[in-house]
């Protein structure tokens, strides 16, 4: 398959359209009709993470997080950006990221069905055309109530993790929830006009948790990587289901940080 009919599948999966402007999604380094036998996904592109797509002999690198966010006025080897982008191109390795056009179709709904969200609605509108409202994260209704301590467990349960930070009493009863995987620091004011009882989320600053805990809305802190992470098995399982013939290979990876 080459690599433009791979491109056509993933815009039919999370069309580009919806990605946020200041984002730069999608195809980056590469040849449109390279052959693609075999993908690597990850969260982020890490030195690391391109050398398991090299040993794995990988035609193309698939990341949520872009490695080339803002222009390059300069390519150079001593330079981070430079010389992953020279390492790319000297082992023949397309690259492309799925960012925000991904947060917004696939990444919200996939973490609310984690969730088990019911009745759920677009947290944050970011696309509007004609009737469709789309964009980034997810509110609704939990299965049944639950203690706060108890949807610690389920979120540290449902995206893997050792741990999360919880802001509010662990004996809450809590019935609504809102999901926004990522940086939650523009997610509060929705969540206050969603009226739910819980936001979970990733990279909460201090005041942003004594604000929501003054307007009665609790927080798990599930962290930007751990909220994210679930990028790399959506898409594993969309090209087993539909690039068959495509291997697919998920890099190794893991939070950048550890809790002592």
């Amino acid at each position: 398959m080459i690599f433009m009919d791979v491109l056509a599948k993933l815009e039919a999966l999370s069309p580009i359209k919806f990605a946020l402007e200041f984002d730069n999604t999608g195809f980056q380094i590469g040849r449109k009709e390279k052959e693609v036998h075999k993908i690597c996904l990850a969260t982020d592109v890490t030195d690391d993470v391109i050398e398991q797509a090299i040993s794995g002999e990988a035609d193309l690198l698939l990341t949520h997080h872009a490695l080339i966010f803002k222009p390059l006025a300069q390519i150079l080897a001593d330079d981070i950006i430079g010389r992953r982008v020279l390492k790319l191109i000297r082992h023949d390795i397309n690259y492309m990221s799925m960012h925000t056009n991904f947060d917004v179709i696939g990444m919200a709904d996939y973490a609310a069905d984690m969730l088990a969200l019911s009745k759920r609605q677009v947290l944050m509108v970011t696309y509007i055309e004609k009737d469709v409202r789309e964009g980034i994260g997810r509110f609704g209704t939990l299965p049944r109530p639950a203690a706060l301590g108890e949807c610690a467990e389920t979120v540290k349960s449902s995206f893997n993790l050792d741990s999360v930070r919880v802001y509010g009493e662990s004996s809450r009863i809590i019935k609504t929830a809102a999901v926004s995987p990522g940086s939650g620091s523009d997610a509060l004011i929705y969540a206050r006009k969603a009226n739910v009882d819980l936001l979970i989320t990733g990279d909460i600053k201090h005041s942003m948790a004594l604000e929501a805990l003054a307007y009665g809305i609790a927080l798990i802190d599930a962290g930007h990587f751990g909220t994210e992470k679930i990028f790399v098995p959506y898409l594993k399982e969309y090209f087993e289901r539909e690039m068959p013939t495509v291997e697919v290979i998920a890099a190794e990876e893991k939070n950048p940080f550890y809790v002592v």
